[in-house]
């Protein structure tokens, strides 16, 4: 055995016959939980356009009371962020070891950063007693129809924040790994999975983002 073939066989799990029925197996559990994720969300939206139906104008309201500009702030940077990790794929499927690493990295920092940023406005929504159940001065009309989109709202936007902790968490391991040249173009699926996992979080922000900050002040 030479050492070149050494480490790739220690990156492959003894149930598969080679890296590539491995590579194939983990993206199909991936595709597989996303499309239980896709089901998850899809529960919470419908929910959202329900509330929107039974009470336009008081989630209208609600929606204006959201803050436009972190939100499109936050809107970027995971979009930007999905941009670091497609290069970071690409980088280690043409054998790069250098970019790679920083690639990742950047993208598990740009994903903290949104975390941050949503913490903030968390805070704000806190002084303004926009919380219902801790802090909340019922408005709209009717009076608690504005809740029900505060409710909605967090419990779409609090989930999604929990798997943007879980894809900072995962990145921040890969670029250590990265780092220490456990990926090639021979043994890429932890990068490939990882990646598919946060396109699925920047695409449900992507719905988030004009459901909950644009369509109220179209209105």
């Amino acid at each position: 055995m030479t050492q070149a073939s050494a480490p790739l066989l220690a990156a492959r799990a003894s149930q598969f016959d080679d890296t590539e029925q491995q590579r194939g197996a983990s993206a199909l559990g991936m595709w597989v939980f996303i499309a239980t994720e896709v089901l998850f969300f899809g529960v919470l939206f419908a929910g959202y356009t329900i509330g929107r139906l039974r009470f336009p104008e008081a989630f209208a309201a609600g929606g204006r009371r959201t803050d436009l500009l972190l939100g499109s702030i936050e809107t970027g940077i995971l979009l930007s962020s999905s941009c670091l990790a497609a290069l970071a794929v690409r980088d280690v499927q043409l054998g790069g070891r250098r970019s790679s690493p920083w690639l990742l990295l950047g993208t598990a920092a740009l994903g903290a950063a949104f975390l941050v940023m949503h913490g903030f406005e968390y805070h704000s929504e806190y002084e303004e007693a926009l919380i219902p159940g801790l802090r909340y001065h019922p408005s709209g009309d009717p009076p608690h129809a504005m809740a029900i989109f505060f409710c909605l709202y967090y419990f779409i936007t609090g989930f999604h924040s929990l798997h943007v902790a879980i894809g900072v968490a995962l990145l921040s391991r890969l670029a250590v790994k990265a780092w220490q040249g456990a990926f090639s173009p021979d043994y890429i699926a932890p990068v490939e999975v990882t990646a598919l996992y946060w396109h699925l979080v920047d695409i449900v922000w992507i719905f988030v983002y004009p459901a909950v900050y644009l369509v109220g002040r179209s209105s």
